[in-house]
């Protein structure tokens, strides 16, 4: 949600009373709930705590965005060349009707698909490939290296509710709901589950595009970024990271009868 960059930018500007904008870096952007999940900046003030900035940050911010941890970092830290790998969830409502709950959240599908035709599918996309062949057609110059290395892939039943997980070592812009709508297809039993290695060696956008178009951007959501582990370490003489803080009740104040 682009639209959401401005607030995120404007709260911590105000906040760090800079004249200029700061170079702040994002990782993790989504097409539906969020922005970016991580982003760090330079900052030439010291704390010795961070609770504070931290309320003052969420105080500015408007109510549909929430800072919900800030941490130190070391030097070497980056939100987005330091990341190992990524872990998107994509949830299909699968049923007549439409829970009217999750249609902000979920795909639906009143076709009725067969999940162990998608868990087959899934198991071609696991390794290191080149998927070309699942790039957004209109904005190929967002990937630079198609090669990626997916390293679980799972359809999880939940009721009415399937939920696709995949975790890689980086996506291309629209890759997983490419993979998602070829997935659809496949539980529709439209197409076999051995589609998937044929049209991965083909490295062309064209040939998925004969068999599925993208599936819809709701159903999307970014649920982790991990990162490499030596630059999450905390640098020494730094105060602590600061989760938020619990109001409490010092004293009180009622009057005694």
């Amino acid at each position: 949600m682009q639209e959401f960059m401005p607030g995120v930018r404007s709260g911590i500007l105000v906040l760090m009373k800079f004249k200029h904008d700061p170079p702040i870096k994002g990782q993790g952007q989504t097409f539906w709930s969020l922005t970016f999940q991580v982003a760090h900046f330079v900052t030439p003030f010291n704390y010795d705590s961070l609770d504070h900035l931290h309320a003052a940050l969420n105080g500015l911010l408007p109510s549909d965005i929430r800072v919900r941890e800030i941490s130190p970092a070391v030097p070497e830290f980056h939100a987005r060349f330091s990341v190992r790998s990524k872990i998107y969830h994509y949830k299909i409502y699968n049923d007549t009707v439409m829970d009217p709950f999750q249609r902000y959240y979920a795909y639906h599908s009143a076709y009725k698909l067969n999940p162990e035709a998608m868990k087959e599918a899934t198991k071609y996309f696991i390794g290191r490939h080149d998927f070309s062949a699942f790039a957004n057609a209109s904005r190929n110059d967002r990937a630079p290296n198609p090669v990626k290395n997916i390293f679980s892939f799972d359809v999880i039943e939940k009721g009415p509710l399937l939920q696709i997980e995949v975790e890689g070592s980086g996506f291309m812009y629209r890759q997983v709901r490419n993979m998602v709508a070829l997935l659809i297809q496949i539980g529709k039993e439209a197409i076999p589950p051995g589609i998937v290695p044929m049209i991965l060696a083909s490295r062309d956008r064209k040939e998925l595009a004969k068999y599925s178009l993208s599936a819809p951007p709701h159903g999307l959501c970014l649920i982790a970024v991990n990162y490499i582990e030596k630059n999450m370490q905390l640098p020494s003489g730094c105060p602590p990271k600061s989760l938020g803080r619990n109001h409490t009740i010092s004293k009180c104040k009622l009057p005694c009868y």
